[in-house]
């Protein structure tokens, strides 16, 4: 018995999947079956000189090329269907049940009986008969009546009239069995691909004295399997473009985030100082790489930027311009320019870049001589602050979306920090956000509050990344996401 035709799991069968399958299976019995009646008929025309049987042979050779074709495409569709399930609903009482693909109607039947001719080449009489299947397949006006042998090659396609002189050589002087296709250049200049069988007939002293052969018409079965492979391939290269852009995405992605891993503490040397962490998440269920980025920048006049932000897209052009971004960030806060402003410089770069897009981001800039925090946001989650065991989200300035609207004006507030408080600053894919506005909540946004009792407990911003990453890090998130933690120290 044959092996099984899927060995997928359960969850992979889908009902076109059983179809196919169904249809495979008939394929190949039906291919068992005639194998047998090619036997009979073998035997049977071996042992009678019978025009009728070599023609019933002739056409089991061509059912067997047509059912190894449809074997071939049927393969072909399994491995295209889509492993994905979607459940069905449970069929109703009395449901109609699935029935059999109805027979191929008459001319169905016919169009198929047009593409396949015959033909007999008498040595011994120069006689030669052609169907009138086959005047129409070479395009040929059956009152200039039929080709000779010799003159066969003249409709046939210079590359392979080689080919097929070797073919019909080896059946007239080795009596070998004609087994082969060649293209032929019909009077209206249309190519066709013609599959032709044949076999020598002996006279009584061993010596060939005729040449009969069927011909099929394979050029749309050819057309579509080159259809298959040029898709095959174009699919290869997609995936070998989508490989390489992805290493690109990670590549530069690394380059860009902040090198430092575990905590950093910024300023040095201070009596108020900011223990700081970050953590990079990869989205859950998707293999590219966003724009997200997280930052932390001690800048010349002794204050920290912190900031985190998210452009749209993935991959190279959403990691380039994330790049692009946060380099015009650090430049415009290491010149001097406040949160608020330097909102409305980033806004203005994406606006008119060459490839516009949109982002969201929080920018903070934290005074350690004063323990005050000045912060702007452009569409973006609030910052979380956790202090005495509770935690609550910052009341957001007004800022749109970066990219969004020429001339946006961004504000920013200020915030007094104390010893021990914890600033959690994170992109929208650790929590989506559901609505818009300044009392809008986010999803998760309640997950990470209520993460305050584990705040209080970590010793250091890096094991409040943990418990973060403990919480998040396993979520089927459908975007990447970043996470920024300070803790005030002092």
């Amino acid at each position: 018995m044959p092996p099984p035709l899927f060995a997928d799991h359960p969850a992979d069968r889908t009902p076109e999947r059983d179809a196919v399958e169904a249809l495979i299976s008939q394929a190949r019995s039906l291919r068992g079956g005639l194998d047998a009646v090619r036997r009979e008929s073998s035997v049977a025309a071996d042992l009678a000189a019978d025009p009728q049987l070599r023609w019933h042979r002739a056409l089991c050779d061509l059912a067997v090329h047509h059912l190894d074709d449809l074997d071939g495409h049927l393969d072909q569709l399994k491995e295209g269907l889509p492993p994905e399930i979607v459940e069905e609903p449970e069929p109703e009482p009395h449901a109609e049940l699935p029935v059999a693909p109805p027979e191929p109607v008459a001319h169905e039947r016919g169009a198929l009986l047009r593409r396949v001719g015959s033909a007999e080449w008498n040595l011994l009489t120069d006689e030669v008969t052609w169907s009138d299947e086959l005047f129409a397949m070479f395009g040929r006006d059956p009152s200039d009546g039929p080709l000779t042998l010799d003159e066969l090659p003249s409709l046939v396609h210079t590359d392979d009239q080689e080919s097929l002189a070797v073919m019909v050589t080896d059946c007239l002087v080795d009596g070998r069995p004609i087994d082969g296709e060649f293209r032929i250049v019909r009077a209206d200049a249309g190519v066709r691909t013609v599959h032709m069988v044949g076999e020598p007939v002996l006279d009584a002293d061993g010596s060939t004295a005729c040449m009969w052969a069927v011909l099929r018409d394979v050029s749309e079965l050819r057309r579509s399997q080159m259809a298959v492979s040029e898709t095959r391939d174009s699919l290869q290269r997609q995936r070998h473009v989508a490989q390489t852009e992805h290493r690109l995405a990670v590549e530069l992605q690394e380059a860009v985030l902040p090198p430092w891993r575990g905590s950093l503490r910024f300023p040095q040397g201070g009596p108020v100082t900011l223990d700081l962490a970050g953590r990079y998440l990869p989205a859950g269920t998707s293999a590219l790489i966003g724009g997200d980025w997280y930052d932390a920048l001690q800048l010349p006049d002794g204050t920290t930027l912190l900031s985190v932000g998210d452009l749209t897209g993935h991959g190279v052009a959403a990691t380039s311009g994330m790049a692009m971004v946060l380099g015009a960030l650090r430049g415009m806060a290491v010149a001097g320019h406040r949160p608020g402003p330097l909102m409305g410089f980033l806004n203005q770069l994406l606006d008119t870049a060459a490839q516009p897009a949109l982002g969201s981001a929080v920018c903070c800039r934290f005074d350690p001589a004063t323990r005050t925090l000045e912060w702007a946001q452009a569409g973006h989650p609030a910052p979380l602050l956790f202090r005495g065991g509770t935690g609550r989200a910052l009341d957001p300035p007004e800022g749109v979306l970066l990219g969004a609207t020429s001339g946006a004006a961004y504000a920013q507030h200020t915030e007094q920090l104390e010893p021990g408080d914890l600033l959690v600053l994170h992109t929208d894919g650790l929590a989506p956000r559901r609505a818009h506005g300044p009392d809008s909540a986010h999803e998760g946004a309640a997950q990470l509050l209520a993460l305050a009792p584990r705040f209080g407990t970590a010793r250091s911003a890096q094991d409040s990344v943990r418990v973060v990453v403990e919480e998040f890090g396993s979520t089927e998130r459908e975007d990447d996401a970043c996470v920024l933690i300070a803790r005030v120290g002092g």
